[in-house]
């Protein structure tokens, strides 16, 4: 593409970036701001600066939080003994709209995946193992992913907690192996949710 200003092609470039965007959309994006008023797009800008510089993730739960702990952790209606054990924040974002699930959260920040070059030691396993002994914690809902990273993961955790004393279950395979929650269906995730199978008979069928 070639442009007659700078200042375009270096804001198609940084928008290009992004994830899931192109040249020509990058493009778009950035004349439809140059259609708009300089306060709007200033207050786009603050926004997106204000969010990068002040957001937080929760010391408990390791969600994205605007204070030190989450609203998922601070809500005491929220059932307190029990964990979903999830890989990303978009997972919390798709379980929560399916409204079926009134518990705790802990987000790992990834899966083991040995060829990615990603370990136990880089994800929040520890702290996981932790909480569910320090918040006497009933069960732990794996719901990771349905692909040979995401059973690594539950198979380690699930040995780690070998001798505690809590319910290790992981959501139904309603999702297909090797897809992803986060572009699951509500129906279908909220059913995997409700119908949650025991971890050693997951481990032994799969």
């Amino acid at each position: 593409m070639q442009f007659s200003s700078k200042l375009i092609e270096n804001a198609i470039n940084e928008f290009a970036k992004l994830p899931g965007i192109g040249k020509k959309t990058a493009l778009r994006l950035v004349l439809h701001l140059v259609k708009q008023n300089v306060q709007e797009v200033n207050l786009f800008s603050h926004t997106i600066a204000k969010m990068r510089n002040e957001i937080k993730f929760c010391k408990k739960c390791y969600n994205v939080s605007d204070t030190e702990v989450c609203d998922i952790c601070n809500n005491t209606i929220r059932k307190q003994n029990y964990i979903c054990v999830v890989e990303t924040i978009r997972d919390v974002i798709a379980i929560e709209n399916t409204q079926q699930f009134n518990g705790l959260y802990h987000v790992l920040g990834g899966i083991i995946s040995p060829l990615d070059g990603i370990g136990p030691d880089q994800l929040t396993i520890d702290s996981l193992v932790q909480r569910i002994k320090d918040e006497e914690i009933e069960e732990v809902i794996f719901a990771l992913n349905p692909n040979i990273q995401g059973d690594t993961t539950i198979y380690y955790i699930g040995r780690k907690l070998k001798d505690v004393q809590v319910k290790i279950t992981t959501i139904a395979r309603g999702i297909a192996f090797g897809g992803e929650l986060e572009y699951a269906d509500e129906l279908t995730l909220a059913k995997s949710i409700n119908n949650r199978i025991a971890v050693e008979n997951y481990i032994t069928t799969s």
